[in-house]
């Protein structure tokens, strides 16, 4: 759809939604693009009958294509919740509807930055760098406090009965992995092994982020803004979420083991003492290591789309070459049991 025209719908939805006068849109521009999602920022004045103008700046989320992660209605409804339960999360807007031709809804734009090598080098983030462990711990607790039967969190996928979340998802990533991969991986076939016989037998279930790391907060130099991409959002162990946190590939260079920033013990004593539960160091080591084997499937999923035609992306094909990584790494992680 051309931009105007893509303009002059979603001004017209914005101005039934508010039951205005009119609706002027400014700046409307594609942060992201792909085969199954956009993002787009711009700005809205809102004229209304009485006489007010406000100009809200947001942000929509869009699905042109079918896709199969979360889509649009649960997340709306899922962020509604984990707002309402004090998560420091963008807020909801509006619902859409099928005026611009595919699923969408509208949240408040936070301004500040995401981009972890910001984070870890530049000086104006030094103060960021020293709290953000601390405020990440204490808003992790937050999302697992979340009732599992709040709307949207009731909707998410969720291990059947009878079955642990870890043997749930090393069953689900291994299915992808063999209908996937294009070559053979001995590292990956050693660690579904590793991981299946150190998987905790543990059904406790709790809101799972799905994807809590650096690079998926919005940041300032006082520390956290927001918590991004909730789209990987399921039922699980709430100890995966820091496992993930934890993985190396999301230190992006840093130094230290919590995203580059933190060290393990003071987040978890300050996750302990937001959340009242006893962080297992032995489970967050278990999901350390599947969030390394998750990423890799994940990188061979990503070239596949490039390989198989469906997509000409430089990234996507680029991103193959990072499995290596994540195969270093598990080696190394095994290695030390």
């Amino acid at each position: 759809m051309p931009q105007d025209d893509f303009g002059e719908k979603l001004a017209a939805f914005l101005q039934r939604h508010h039951n205005a006068l009119s609706v002027r849109l400014d700046n409307l521009r594609l942060l992201t693009g792909g085969a199954s999602r956009q993002t787009w920022s711009f700005d809205a004045t809102i004229h209304h009958g009485d006489g007010r103008s406000e100009t809200l700046p947001l942000i929509l989320r869009a699905d042109p294509r079918r896709s199969d992660v979360m889509t649009r209605g649960i997340e709306y409804r899922l962020l509604e919740s984990v707002v309402a339960a004090g998560v420091t999360a963008p807020r909801m807007h509006a619902n859409g509807d099928d005026s611009i031709g595919m699923p969408f809804f509208l949240m408040e734009r936070v301004e500040g930055e995401t981009i972890a090598r910001r984070l870890l080098r530049d000086e104006q983030y030094a103060n960021a760098r020293a709290v953000l462990p601390g405020q990440l711990a204490a808003m992790l607790a937050k999302i697992h406090s979340v009732s599992i039967d709040c709307p949207g969190v009731s909707e998410l996928p969720a291990p059947p009965a009878g079955v642990s979340p870890a043997q749930y998802e090393i069953d689900r990533h291994e299915k992808i992995y063999r209908a996937l991969t294009p070559d053979p991986h001995p590292a990956f076939e050693l660690a579904f092994r590793w991981l299946r016989e150190r998987a905790p037998d543990v059904e406790e279930r709790r809101l799972v982020h799905g994807d809590y790391r650096i690079g998926n907060v919005m940041f300032g130099p006082e520390g956290t803004r927001a918590i991004l991409d909730w789209e990987l959002a399921h039922i699980g162990d709430p100890m995966e979420d820091i496992g993930w946190l934890c993985v190396r590939s999301w230190r992006f260079g840093g130094d230290k083991p919590v995203g580059g920033i933190g060290d393990r013990e003071p987040f978890y004593q300050a996750y302990e003492e937001a959340s009242g539960t006893k962080v297992d160091p032995e489970r967050v080591r278990f999901w350390e290591a599947f969030g390394n084997l998750r990423w890799g499937v994940t990188c061979i999923v990503q070239v596949k789309t490039f390989l198989s035609g469906m997509s000409q992306s430089v990234e996507l094909a680029s991103i193959g070459r990072r499995v290596a990584e994540t195969e270093w790494e598990l080696l190394q992680l095994m290695a030390a049991d």
